[in-house]
């Protein structure tokens, strides 16, 4: 990249962070739009070629890096590629650790489930009460696809390579597609969610922000 390259990427980073900021969701869909693909090639060779994993964290990195952007900004916005890059490196590293643990801790789940037997019927009732309101949300969504797309993928765990053929989308338009549909619900979730309320539950956040494990 020559500095004449380097300035003018770094006007436009500055740009679309400026407009990001002020709440311009197109500025969003064109920061990912433009970083998302060299981003999944750098995932890809740290996952040691998970794509799966990759473009996990792929959608992760991008709501972390735009809840930054909009609530708080970023100190230099012209090294916002940096920014994702270090993001991206973060989430990584604490997937890794939260694999680790669970292997670490099987065992002391196992007896933990096993012998508190209160806990269990209870966490089911409010998982299942969750997953009635997320459903709600979704079918409030204003395009069919954006209502399939999170119901199978974060509600039902299909497949992704089932969905993309139903929708006739290839992998990258469905990061895509995938990424705008989180940015709907977290907008339609917060209009109708106050965020310190019970409502504001770690499914919404998972499919609408940064959470990594899913439902």
């Amino acid at each position: 990249m020559t500095a004449t390259d380097h300035h003018d990427e770094a006007g436009i980073a500055t740009e679309l962070v400026d407009r990001a900021r002020a709440g311009d969701d197109q500025a969003a869909a064109e920061i990912f739009t433009r970083y998302q693909r060299g981003l999944l090639y750098l995932l890809r060779r740290w996952t040691g070629g998970d794509t799966e994993l990759a473009e996990d964290l792929l959608q992760d990195t991008f709501g972390v890096v735009l809840e930054r952007i909009r609530e708080d900004g970023l100190g230099d916005p012209s090294r916002l590629a940096g920014f994702l890059h270090a993001t991206a490196r973060n989430l990584l590293r604490n997937a890794r650790r939260k694999t680790l643990r669970r292997r670490t801790d099987a065992d002391t789940d196992t007896i933990d489930t096993a012998t508190d037997h209160r806990a269990g019927p209870l966490h089911s009732t409010l998982r299942t009460e969750e997953a009635q309101v997320v459903r709600q949300v979704i079918a409030e969504l204003g395009t069919e696809r954006d209502r399939q797309l999170l119901y199978r993928y974060y509600l039902a765990e299909e497949d992704k390579d089932a969905i993309c053929s139903d929708l006739a989308l290839d992998r990258v338009h469905f990061n895509r597609v995938l990424f705008r549909a989180r940015q709907r619900f977290k907008t339609l979730w917060q209009s109708k969610w106050d965020r310190s309320a019970p409502g504001d539950s770690s499914m919404s956040r998972e499919i609408g922000t940064r959470d990594l494990d899913h439902v």
